[in-house]
């Protein structure tokens, strides 16, 4: 049940025929989670200083792969307080309080009650987790690698702040559900070594599939918010927070393929010369990676290129298709005429007005020709943009931003922007669906 973009709601058939559904797996594995997992009792809350200090160093690392603080850290609140709204198609629910507070956080939780979450996906009072917590890939980490996170949330600074009660569809409400929905979906336990491959592409497959949980975002959700983790639907794109995710797998659709080089130079510095800037919610993702061992980044970068299947072109092919997508540029020498197909023509005038002082010949931008956002299969990235400009990590890539237009540009406006950018810039089929997706998308953060 992940966030996601602003779902339209379920009908009531089908939130009916969902419920039943998992209702009966419930009934029968209902008696087995929801006994079994009784109330661990509470501790009293450690002294931070009692925490070996590299352990807790290993976890501050470990929780910055894993982007703890994006879902559990309001906008302008304290890091790990928790909070935040967090959309799906089943209602809100709102993200908890990580600091030590004994009252309103996870001060009275031992380590076994943490790891039992983590793993399992039921607190310390014995009850079911929704999965927009991601425990279906935490449960896949080592018990060095939780108890090394165990130990710096606890390390941190306690702050009082009681989450939200979860605003959510009837019967997705009911928690003992979620017991069917483990049966179904959790396989539980740390992720082995595959002794086929080397150290480095272990060590990252580790990182993707467990803390880092990428395929949380980068992978298709089923009718009940189960993501696809294996098969030809794994790591396949799906959504998030109202963006487009693109795929980990052989379905990318960027004009140049990524390899190691290009993935690690993305999630370290949010941008590549071949691919762009970091946007959206991977912002926050590679403002957390910034901070990370490169050789673990690096690691993640082999075992994402693995899962692309990528086999680069050589060098003279990769020069020619920089050549001709720099030739679609805005003056250039051998740019395409203007068109006149009227639409094409009115979204041409707007890029001119908006668009073409930064995205022009000759300017440090990535060529519109090879991002992925022009290629993808809906506009949603495009118009996300558009509306509400880039804010680049301001590590890795600050002098990369992108002022929003959403005054400067109208519905139509946009809508005939789309048309001429996908039409000049690919050659790709033409959008549909695009008036519909800007009305949805102008409002959205």
């Amino acid at each position: 049940m992940p966030p996601g973009r602003d779902h339209p709601p379920l009908s009531r058939s089908t939130i009916i025929a969902a419920g039943l559904g998992l209702s009966l797996v419930a009934l029968a594995a209902t008696s087995a989670f929801v006994a079994y997992e009784p109330q661990i009792a509470g501790i009293a809350p450690a002294d931070p200083g009692s925490f070996n200090a590299n352990l807790v160093k290993q976890g501050q690392i470990l929780a910055g792969i894993g982007n703890c603080a994006a879902c559990h850290t309001l906008p302008d609140g304290e890091p790990y307080a928790g909070g935040r709204a967090l959309p799906t198609p089943f209602g809100v629910i709102h993200s908890t309080n990580l600091t030590p507070d004994p009252e309103t956080g996870i001060g009275t939780w031992s380590e076994a009650a943490f790891a039992r979450a983590m793993r399992h996906g039921v607190d310390r009072e014995g009850r079911h987790l929704y999965p927009v917590f991601p425990y279906d890939y935490f449960t896949r980490a080592s018990d060095a690698d939780l108890g090394a996170l165990y130990a710096y949330l606890m390390s941190l600074d306690p702050i009082v702040a009681e989450a939200a009660q979860n605003d959510l569809v009837f019967p997705f409400s009911v928690r003992p559900l979620l017991a069917g929905w483990k049966v179904l979906y959790l396989d539980e336990g740390a992720l082995q070594p595959d002794p086929a491959q080397d150290e480095e592409w272990n060590r990252g497959r580790y990182l993707v599939e467990s803390l880092g949980h990428c395929g949380a975002c980068h992978s298709p959700r089923n009718a009940l918010g189960a993501a696809a983790k294996t098969g030809p639907k794994a790591y396949a794109g799906g959504e998030a927070e109202g963006w487009s995710v693109p795929p980990l797998n052989g379905a990318s659709s960027a004009p140049l393929e990524w390899n190691v080089d290009s993935i690690a130079n993305y999630l370290i510095e949010g941008w590549d010369s071949d691919h762009g800037v970091a946007a959206g919610p991977m912002r926050p993702v590679v403002d957390d990676l910034h901070e990370q061992s490169e050789d673990d980044v690096v690691a993640m970068a082999v075992y994402v290129d693995w899962l692309m299947g990528n086999d680069r072109p050589e060098n003279a092919s990769l020069a020619a298709t920089r050549a001709n997508a720099k030739a679609l540029d805005w003056g250039h020498p051998d740019a395409p005429i203007l068109p006149e197909e009227s639409a094409l023509l009115a979204g041409a005038r707007v890029f001119e007005a908006n668009c073409a002082n930064c995205h022009k010949a000759g300017a440090k931008s990535v060529p519109l020709a090879l991002t992925t956002v022009l290629h993808a299969p809906d506009a949603a990235n495009l118009i996300n943009i558009v509306l509400h400009g880039i804010q680049p990590p301001p590590v890795g890539s600050p002098d990369r931003s992108m002022p929003g237009r959403a005054v400067q540009v109208s519905d139509d406006d946009l809508v005939a922007l789309a048309a001429f950018v996908r039409d000049r810039f690919t050659d790709a089929t033409s959008w549909t669906g695009v008036r519909e997706l800007v009305q949805e998308l102008r409002g959205h953060n």
